[in-house]
């Protein structure tokens, strides 16, 4: 069938994005679901800065490139054998699919699962193979997903349903966003009853992790505190839920710290930040993807004396099957206002502008938004 998503021809190009035009919104032929697959139309995608770091060269992916992996969208069909989702069933789409069999995914979501990781590198769905073409050319696959067009062939393993009362966009921002933010809280940092919880870098990861800590903290009888460079994104926090809000100068100089502590800006001096904010016998989880280049500066002897830890955490050690129902039972409870997170809706031709908004931390979560 014919489709039309926004495809990464180059890596690297100069930004503005809106001036290079590195992604080109074009048709493409996209092929039948083979077995174990779904053809899922699109209804909303968010854009995350995993994409963006695509875009700028920090993760190198094969091009060209159908972008996007946090999405939600509707099934339309089902490949041979069937599925056990029905027709017109909404789905989350999740950028790391699990096997289920293999040895990361024997690790409860602490590392990923090896055929995803690699059918992912290589811009291929997790059962072999791509589904799109372009004027005859094969099209990469963006993380199994390729959300930003108007439907998308997955794996069955690549998505987790949800009911009708969530809306498109809460569910795109459920697949990465929250799963990530959320999860390198509840999965890694894993805060106990009186822990302070802090979130250094407050885009749409980082501010997801707000929202769920702010849920803890009746529970935990926890404060939660913000940090970014940002004013306008400690006053979104506080609104949120944060107790106490901070730039990284003012956290410095106050020598405020924390026992759980999550790092999602992305850059090195977040994360030296972070680990700086780290209290005795508490823990930096990193969620952000710096450029792989990049190296920080941290006093080991720091860590041994002080009993302190530092776990890495993708896709926030998430189980998606697992982890999406409980964060669908939180926002129905009013416990986790995810559509907070969404600061603009904007259309697919947008998405070079939107890549320079993005870059230039405007907003949380812009989320496209299809029919």
């Amino acid at each position: 069938m014919r489709i039309r998503g926004a495809v990464l021809e180059r890596i690297g190009d100069p930004a503005p994005f809106a001036e290079s035009k590195p992604i080109v919104v074009d048709e493409l032929d996209l092929g039948e679901p083979g077995p174990g697959e779904l053809l899922v139309r699109i209804e909303a995608a968010g854009l995350c800065h995993s994409d963006l770091s695509v875009v700028d060269g920090n993760r190198v992916r094969p091009v060209p490139m159908l972008l996007g992996h946090e999405a939600a969208g509707r099934v339309e069909q089902a490949g041979p054998g069937g599925s056990d989702l029905a027709v017109g069933q909404r789905v989350v789409m999740t950028f790391l699919p699990r096997c289920g069999s293999c040895e990361g995914c024997g690790t409860d979501g602490r590392t990923p699962c090896l055929p995803g990781s690699l059918a992912n590198n290589t811009g291929e769905l997790l059962g072999g193979g791509r589904r799109l073409l372009r004027r005859g050319e094969p099209v990469h696959h963006h993380l199994g997903v390729s959300g930003f067009a108007t439907y998308a062939v997955v794996d069955r393993r690549s998505v987790v349903p949800v009911d009708d009362d969530v809306p498109p966009e809460v569910a795109a921002v459920l697949g990465c966003a929250v799963l990530t933010g959320g999860g390198a809280l509840l999965n890694s940092a894993k805060p106990r009853r009186g822990d302070r919880i802090m979130v250094v870098g407050l885009g749409g990861v980082g501010m997801a992790a707000v929202l769920v800590a702010a849920s803890l903290r009746d529970e935990l009888g926890c404060e939660v505190i913000a940090v970014d460079t940002l004013p306008e994104k400690l006053e979104l926090a506080r609104e949120l839920g944060a107790t106490q809000v901070y730039t990284p100068a003012e956290l410095a100089e106050r020598r405020v710290q924390a026992e759980a502590v999550v790092e999602a800006a992305g850059n090195v001096r977040a994360f030296e930040t972070a680990v700086a904010a780290t209290a005795p016998g508490g823990v930096t989880v990193t969620v952000g993807l710096p450029n792989p280049e990049a190296r920080a500066s941290i006093s080991p002897l720091a860590l041994v004396a002080q009993g302190r830890s530092i776990v890495g955490s993708y896709l926030g050690s998430a189980v998606p099957a697992r982890d999406i129902p409980e964060y669908v039972r939180m926002w129905r409870a009013g416990r986790l206002p995810v559509e907070r997170l969404v600061s603009a809706r904007i259309r697919l031709d947008d998405i070079n502008h939107a890549m320079d908004e993005l870059a230039a931390g405007h907003g949380l979560r812009q989320v496209i938004v299809f029919d």
